[in-house]
């Protein structure tokens, strides 16, 4: 029964909205679970009365068209609390850097460099799937599951003393929280950056073999707060009517939540800040 509601194969449909949708209970759950946390009071959403507002109209689930206020304090919080932590510029530093310290641990071990760790990150480094792995082979999964935080986070301090000047100077960037400088801007970064700050990484730490791509991280994140494409808020009227909700005509705010959200940014190791 818990899968077919999860995989939407249950009869009645509003049930794998309530787990799954664009209000369903676990964004109603990790946005006052980690504005608490982090205590970012912008992320705090009143659930009750959200709870209390929901209702379901042709096996579809809906908000009676009262609580409207209370979705875009929903949709308002979510959008800040995405600025604010989830894609926070230290996070987004710390967690691009993590997957360039797992690719240049790729590429050693595929050259043959023989790295310590335990055995659930070993078997990946040393294995090479693809995602049609992941979907259509349990025991890829299986072994996918075993590892967690602590098998990275171990292995990058054992990392921090490698050989390797790339990955030493990283994960001890990691370890230390020394994180790469980041920059965020609305607008892309002008013509010829890239090259310029690759030049000063490889004048700086003395790099020949295209090692400054993983000390340098150019790239874009988006948020959509509300994403109608991806299924409906949808608000019901005493009258039995149903609409969605960025379509109520008093609701600007709602409209320009409705808009994605782009950020640019660029990371580079602080010492060439003066490059930018």
């Amino acid at each position: 029964l818990a899968i077919d509601i999860f995989i939407n194969n249950h009869p009645k449909a509003f049930l794998h909205q309530l787990i799954s949708s664009q209000l369903d209970m676990d964004r109603l759950d990790y946005l006052r679970r980690d504005s608490f946390y982090t205590g970012v009071t912008e992320g705090s959403v009143n659930s009750e009365r959200l709870l209390t507002m929901l209702n379901v109209c042709d096996d579809q689930l809906v908000v009676d068209s009262k609580g409207i206020y209370s979705v875009e304090k929903f949709l308002v919080a979510r959008r800040l609390m995405y600025w604010q932590v989830y894609m926070h510029k230290t996070v987004l530093s710390a967690e691009f850097m993590l997957v360039n310290i797992l690719k240049r641990a790729k590429f050693l071990t595929t050259q043959g460099v023989e790295l310590p760790g335990t055995i659930a990150l070993k078997h990946f480094l040393n294995a090479d799937y693809s995602w049609s792995d992941f979907e259509g082979n349990p025991h890829v999964l299986q072994k996918f599951v075993l590892l967690d935080d602590f098998d990275v986070m171990s292995a990058i301090k054992d990392w921090s003393s490698h050989s390797d000047a790339t990955l030493s100077d990283l994960s001890t960037r990691i370890t230390h929280r020394r994180l790469l400088k980041i920059r965020l801007q609305e607008t892309p970064f002008e013509e010829g950056l890239s090259q310029r700050m690759a030049e000063g990484i490889k004048e700086q730490y003395g790099f020949e073999n295209g090692e400054e791509k993983y000390m340098l991280i150019i790239d874009k994140v988006k948020h959509h707060a509300y994403n109608s494409k991806k299924g409906h808020i949808n608000l019901l009227y005493k009258d039995g009517r149903t609409s969605d909700i960025s379509e109520a005509a008093d609701q600007m705010t709602i409209k320009a939540l409705s808009e994605p959200v782009e950020r640019y940014f660029i990371c580079f190791p602080r010492e060439l800040k003066q490059l930018l």
